[in-house]
């Protein structure tokens, strides 16, 4: 037993300069601790890509569009090495004025904040935001995105985001925008907390202010009433999961993403009577399971839940993720040069949603 426990001794890395991203994490795999959790995911995520008929689903939160991450996770929705996902508004929001062209910059956290307010320059840690800048933008929103929506219908944070990619796909003038991207591909974005956004509070003013109209020496204000029906976020994707025949999650951060993709295993389950619960699971985060938060709590405490399989294959990379995310993204890059997948089509209707795949080189 001894000889068992102790038959896979460690690979000290060497260096080598002409190594690619994905070889040096195929050596990590033989290292410890996070370095050797950052390679196992690439694994993990390899074996959801080789898979049939699996359901890929994407939590985003955190600040990662501000931090440089938006052109990764486009390239993960362009390539379908995600299928499904599920952000934070404050993500969806920075992604959306980055593709009017606006920017955000590189600061640095040892700054005079009241001097920043004063200049009306916002602060992410070390990145600088134009306020003034969000505030045109808000007023786009609020002004003309807002104002193309029907009133009184009761719209899902996906349904939104489709509307929203498919008018950015027009008038942006960014070419990796998430939501651009999303569009293009049939990839459906829920963001179950979109009133936590500046996308949410400009379409709040829309239905609030209205919109200055004058005709015939009158000026009058026309209100809109845009409904968004939080309850029909849950019933839209606790849908697929439960057409899919196999689902598989990916975690940057946690958060409300994280928590909204797992309760989608528990209804499926409740709704179809069979276990439902993601067969893959990957989560890269900062937060630590000992305070009790779900940020932080493990694969393992999801099983009691049934949010993970008993046999799933799973991996926990404790890291920053925009440190994590650029090589495993590369990583898989290169491992998958030419992507064949069994794609999963998106059909919704009246019932919710119909689920076909088809076969799509990437």
């Amino acid at each position: 037993m001894r000889k068992k426990i102790l038959r896979y001794p460690t690979e000290p890395l060497e260096v080598w300069p002409e190594r690619k991203v994905s070889e040096l994490a195929e050596g990590m795999l033989e290292t410890g601790f996070q370095g050797k959790k950052l390679a196992e995911v690439v694994e993990v995520w390899a074996q959801m890509l080789r898979k049939k008929n699996v359901v890929i689903w994407l939590g985003l939160a955190g600040a990662m569009v501000p931090a440089g991450m938006r052109r990764l996770i486009s390239y993960l929705i362009k390539r379908r090495m995600v299928d499904v996902v599920v952000s934070t508004g404050a993500n969806l929001y920075h992604d959306a004025y980055e593709a009017k062209g606006k920017k955000h910059y590189v600061g640095t956290h040892l700054v005079d904040d009241v001097k920043l307010r004063k200049y009306k320059v916002d602060r992410i840690y070390d990145i600088f935001a134009d306020e003034e800048g969000f505030y045109k933008f808000d007023n786009w929103i609020e002004k003309s995105f807002s104002y193309g929506l029907k009133d009184n219908y009761p719209y899902s944070s996906r349904e939104l985001m489709f509307l929203l990619g498919k008018i950015l796909s027009k008038v942006g003038r960014e070419k990796d925008s998430i939501l651009v991207s999303a569009y293009r591909k049939g990839v459906p974005i829920f963001s179950p907390a979109l009133n936590d956004s500046a996308l949410g509070f400009s379409i709040m003013f829309a239905n609030r202010r209205g919109r200055r109209v004058k005709a015939r020496k009158t000026v009058r204000y026309i209100r809109k009433k845009i409904l968004i029906d939080a309850l029909k976020d849950v019933e839209e994707s606790s849908r697929i999961t439960e057409k899919a025949k196999m689902t598989g999650v990916v975690y940057l951060g946690g958060g409300i993403p994280k928590n909204f993709i797992q309760q989608t295993a528990v209804i499926a389950s409740y709704q179809t009577r069979h276990d439902r619960s993601h067969k893959y699971a990957i989560q890269i985060t900062t937060d630590s399971p000992h305070w009790g938060g779900l940020s932080g709590c493990t694969f393992e405490e999801a099983k009691s839940w049934g949010k993970i399989h008993r046999r799933a294959g799973k991996v926990m990379c404790f890291a920053d993720v925009t440190i994590a995310l650029p090589i495993i993204v590369h990583a898989l890059s290169e491992k998958f040069k030419r992507l064949t997948r069994e794609v999963p089509v998106f059909d919704w209707n009246k019932e919710g949603v119909d689920i076909s795949y088809e076969k799509m080189k990437l």
